[in-house]
């Protein structure tokens, strides 16, 4: 006989909006607007892609290495996880609860009462088909919305969002991801404070004068590219002298600089519309570790604890912001000798901010029973893509905004 419970499970929750007021569109169960959509906003020519109508601001999280879903978003409900994870899986008992049967990871704990606002959200079950199982080729598949896309889908969404400020795109911390890989212009800094021309403060303006001069009336694609690269320098000189600094205590670490960055780029309203900011150190083959201890627990902490702290410095402002916390893929449902998980399929995602339709875990759940599995693993049911494509629609105006 088949238990009430995961019956509600495999029928009942397939159409749940990641957002308030999103219509009759929900993730794991789209509508045939919202997925022509995606797949036109991920080729399409920028003349094709209406204008944003809104000032949101998306922020984009990647946890680089395969965060596992299954520990920091736990079913509960399923005793086939704890079967396959005897050492690793987070007692019932521990649990923050969350919906549906789900419970946060204890070490989440800082981000329960934005949980319980309605400022968070999260979607299981998240993965694509075109996704392997290989860190390189996932993170490539994803950041640039599919296979065979040469730019990134960051970079399409600033082409369609129009020209704006300095500040528009902007990858804090080290290096461009390929997300912003193309022609739309978008910043990599490690820091707003240290972004300037490594110049002896004494003759820095001189320099870049200097500079500027050199390569005025240049017609080439590096004249154009150093003269936007001093505006840049410039502006955040001008910004860092006359942006308030937060007041609000980060955890230490590059992470919680880069998010101290972003929260100020968007209190001093300096039109900033995309940030990127990556999180390494989520590969966890070894030690993952159970309820509080290990390396799923010190590196949740962290995440919330910077999150937390970003929420609250924005005050306010979060409620034009959209933060998604995303990963490559989760991790296998078994845990491996060596007390970690191997690479897998379905993986978690969260989101943060105004307009969401939040305390909730949204999308279709496939189940943990081994029949329920692809090839050991969660099945990516829900398509990241739908969850994106909800959020640049209705949060950031691009696309098809018919309900």
């Amino acid at each position: 006989m088949q238990n009430p419970t995961e019956h509600a499970w495999r029928h009942g929750f397939t159409r749940r909006r990641v957002l308030a007021g999103a219509g009759k569109v929900g993730v794991a169960a789209l509508g045939s607007q919202l997925v022509t959509t995606r797949y036109a906003f991920a080729a399409a020519p920028r003349s094709a892609v209406p204008k944003a109508v809104t000032l949101n601001t998306l922020v984009v999280v990647f946890l680089r290495g395969g965060m596992d879903g299954l520990s920091a978003l736990v079913p509960a409900f399923e005793p086939d996880l704890y079967t396959a994870r005897p050492h690793t899986a987070v007692p019932a008992s521990l649990l923050l609860p969350a919906d549906r049967g789900f419970g946060l990871h204890p070490a989440l704990a800082p981000l329960l009462p934005h949980w319980r606002s309605g400022r968070m959200a999260a979607v299981h079950a998240v993965g694509s088909p075109d996704l392997s199982r290989s860190h390189f080729q996932a993170q490539e598949c994803i950041e640039r919305g599919g296979t065979g896309m040469v730019s990134g889908w960051l970079d399409r969404l600033l082409g369609a969002l129009g020209p704006g400020t300095t500040f528009r795109g902007v990858a804090a911390g080290a290096g461009l991801p390929a997300s912003l890989y193309g022609t739309a212009d978008a910043l990599a800094m490690t820091g707003l404070d240290g972004f300037l021309l490594n110049e002896a403060a004494r003759t820095r303006e001189r320099a870049m004068t200097a500079l500027r001069c050199l390569y005025t009336g240049v017609d080439h694609p590096r004249a154009d590219a150093a003269l936007r690269t001093l505006d840049a320098l410039g502006a955040a000189g001008r910004l860092g002298a006359a942006a308030p600094k937060s007041a609000v205590s980060y955890p230490a670490g590059e992470f919680g600089r880069s998010m101290k960055d972003v929260a100020r780029l968007i209190r001093a309203d300096a039109g900033l519309r995309v940030a990127t900011v990556d999180v390494g150190g989520w590969d966890m083959h070894t030690s993952l570790g159970r309820a509080d201890s290990g390396q799923m627990a010190t590196h949740l902490a962290d995440l919330a604890g910077t999150l937390s702290a970003f929420c609250t410095d924005l005050g306010p402002a979060l409620d034009g912001v959209t933060l998604v916390v995303m990963t490559e893929f989760g991790r296998r449902v078994a845990e491996n000798g060596n007390g970690g998980a191997d690479h897998g399929h379905g993986g978690a995602m969260f989101l943060l901010g105004g307009g969401l339709a939040g305390g909730r875990v949204h999308g279709r759940w496939p189940g943990l029973a081994p029949a329920d599995l692809d090839h050991g693993d969660v099945a990516g049911v829900n398509d990241y893509r739908d969850v994106l494509a909800e959020l640049i629609r209705v949060r950031l105006g691009v696309g098809d905004t018919s309900a």
